[in-house]
This record gives C-alpha cells, sequence and structure tokens, in this order.
C-alpha cells in the first residue's frame, strides 16, 4: 500500500481542487490519501464525492498552532478522523480561519511598505475560495517577481515567521488543540518538527511534553527533513512511543514535492485508523 497522509487542495492553499486532488492521487499510485487542508474540512464532501474506486480518503485539517510562553513559534499540528461537527473543536478552527483576512491584509501593508507592489485584490483572487494564507501572498510576489518561487518568500527577509512582512495570526494551543481532537474522537500528528527551512525547530522536551498529553506520532519522512534529521526524529519517536508518519505535503503546482514522494507505513495507517473514533475512512466508490 502507498499512503499519504499531507495534501492540501483549494480549500486553504493548494491548486487542485479536491476532486483533482483525488484523481490525481489514484494517477500517482496511491491507494490511500489524506486531505488535511489548513484549518478547515470544506474540501472533504468534494473528495469524497469525486473519489475514485481502488483510492481510500482519510479525513483531516492541519491546525495552526503555537507554542505557549516566551519564545513560542508556530507549529502545525495534523488531525486525523475526527468529528467534524463536534462544536468545540469547530468554533476554534472557525477562529483561526477568520483570523486569516486581516492577517493577509496587514502583510500586504507591509509588503506595500517595503517597496513591493502586491494588492490585497490580487491575494485574494489567487485564494479564491481557500483560506487565504502565506503561500497565496507568496504566490503573488512571484507573479511581480520579486522572488523566484513561493519557498524562496519563506525568509526572514519576506514572510518567514522572523520575517519582516511577516504578521502572526490567531493560533490553538497545541496541548489545547490535542486535548480538542482527542474529544472530537481524533488522532494528532506533529507535523514537520525539525523543519529547518521554515525557521522553526520544535524542542525535544515539547514534543515530549505534548507526547504526555495525548500526541500520537509526528511526520518524519517529510520533504523537509534530511536523512539525519529524518533518523534523529525516529530516535525520538522510539524513545516516546510515538507513531512515524511519511507524506509529501503536497500543494499542487505551488510547491514542487509530488503526490507520494514520502509515504507512511501500512502499519502505522492501520494504527492510526483504529485509534480514530470520530470518523473512519472513506473507500472510493467511483466518483
Amino acid at each position: 500500500m502507498r499512503i499519504d497522509l499531507h495534501t492540501h487542495s483549494t480549500a486553504s492553499d493548494g491548486t487542485d481542487t479536491p476532486a483533482e486532488l483525488v484523481r490525481n492521487a489514484a494517477a500517482a499510485g496511491l491507494d490511500v490519501v489524506a486531505l488535511t487542508d489548513h484549518d478547515g474540512v470544506g474540501g472533504h464532501a468534494e473528495a469524497i464525492a469525486a473519489l475514485p474506486a481502488g483510492l481510500t480518503l482519510v479525513t483531516g485539517a492541519e491546525l495552526s498552532c503555537r507554542l505557549p510562553g516566551p519564545g513560542g513559534f508556530s507549529v502545525h499540528m495534523l488531525a486525523y478522523l475526527f468529528d467534524p461537527l463536534e462544536p468545540d473543536l469547530a468554533r476554534e478552527r472557525d477562529l483561526v480561519r477568520d483570523d486569516r483576512v486581516p492577517r493577509a491584509r496587514a502583510m500586504v501593508t507591509k509588503l506595500n511598505e517595503l517597496g513591493v507592489p502586491v494588492t490585497w485584490e490580487r491575494v485574494a483572487q489567487i485564494a479564491g475560495d481557500g483560506a487565504v494564507g502565506r503561500p497565496h501572498v507568496a504566490s503573488a510576489m512571484v507573479e511581480l517577481g520579486v522572488v523566484r518561487s513561493v519557498s524562496d518568500a519563506f525568509t526572514s527577509e519576506w514572510l518567514s515567521g522572523d520575517g519582516r512582512a511577516f504578521v502572526e495570526k490567531h493560533e490553538l494551543d497545541p496541548f489545547d488543540a490535542i486535548r480538542l481532537v482527542k474529544a472530537a474522537g481524533g488522532v494528532t500528528v506533529l507535523a514537520h518538527p525539525f523543519a529547518l527551512k521554515r525557521g522553526n525547530c520544535v524542542p525535544e522536551s515539547a514534543i515530549a511534553e505534548l507526547t504526555s498529553a495525548g500526541l500520537d506520532g509526528i511526520e518524519v519522512d517529510h520533504m523537509d527533513h534530511d536523512a539525519p534529521t529524518r533518523a534523529r526524529l525516529r530516535g525520538l519517536a522510539a524513545d516516546l512511543s510515538l507513531l512515524t508518519t511519511g507524506s509529501s505535503d503536497y500543494h499542487g503546482s505551488r510547491k514542487t514535492c509530488s503526490l507520494g514522494e514520502f509515504t507512511t507505513d501500512p502499519e502505522i495507517y492501520g494504527e492510526i485508523t483504529r485509534r480514530a473514533t470520530g470518523a473512519f475512512p472513506v473507500p472510493g466508490a467511483g466518483g
């Protein structure tokens, strides 16, 4: 089985519609794909309706979180197979999504002050119906020739966490995120925890604390983790008895990674599905 547990569609900041994503996943030879758009579940229904025979969909989301305390920084929590109607988790997702528009507008203002003629109208057009975020701002910068690629915008010069045009947004406490996802019957996996390219490397002590709070796993095999980093994470996961996943973090044409570039072991996938009680994987019926 080939299993990719981290992808994005136009419901957040990917370039494939949910229907296109599942069709492309099947064409890429995947058996299981998770749709984990940022802080929302708006793409699930379309993906399920279009799901090809032979492909199973895992419903999920990538939750925006921030470690508490001095020096805290953003971390991303993958949540799988939770009940999307559970009210407390749904309310927190809405708070995060509602803050995205004023945040993106503020980033555009900062870029304008830095001499970059990005417009909010163009950023909103690029985002479409998706949850607007930094990749949409970065795409507008690419169009203007300010940076060569979306990834090049995520530096201290521009949009990274210490960047000149960075603006903070409402984010969940990751300990609260674990509690809320668990209460909704879901499973939690810390996304790309040692992604140094993004300027974020979650301290091992924080991962241990999150594990004590109920974290199920960590994403190990990811494009932003080199081989030594993956080995270090596997050792940490073994020490903490955490599940280890692999995935593409696919965003369509917005990033260079391809579907199935990294995958999850079938036994790990089986354990994730066994732990989940809020929802079940959806087998394709040839939609």
